[in-house]
């Protein structure tokens, strides 16, 4: 079985799935920890944005879908590495990506085009482990 697992390609699937998962949980785990905190600096961020009227509907969407995306990523790792499996690990990316998108899309709704730049890498990472996770 460990044989499997340092094979290129099942140890490329591991450990992007191990980061994402690091990625979301973190960030996730702060907007719940920190929920009054982000959603005062969000409400600044977006005060002369169109969203601005959405602020708390989009700070509980992106914490549901941050967390749910680290622990589909976090089993997907484990799936992969007890059976080989990917359904999880697939999820995990799928929902990964949508969650930049959004963010994404509020960045640059916000005019805060450096910050909407900055998240272009994450969002081919989690494109990029949906392709590796067809193989």
């Amino acid at each position: 079985m460990i044989e499997q697992l340092l094979t290129p390609l099942t140890f490329a699937q591991l450990v992007t799935m191990l980061f994402l998962a690091v990625l979301f949980l973190q960030s996730g785990v702060d907007k719940v920890i920190d929920f009054a905190g982000n959603y005062q600096w969000l409400q600044g961020h977006f005060a002369k944005s169109p969203l601005r009227s959405h602020v708390k509907m989009m700070l509980i969407t992106m914490t549901v879908t941050e967390v749910l995306a680290g622990i589909l990523a976090l089993c997907g790792a484990a799936q992969l590495a007890m059976s080989g499996e990917k359904m999880f690990a697939l999820y995990g990316a799928q929902l990964a990506a949508l969650n930049i998108l959004m963010l994404f899309f509020g960045q640059r709704m916000a005019k805060e085009y450096v910050g909407a730049a900055v998240l272009v890498p994450y969002f081919m990472l989690c494109v990029g482990a949906v392709v590796l996770l067809a193989q």
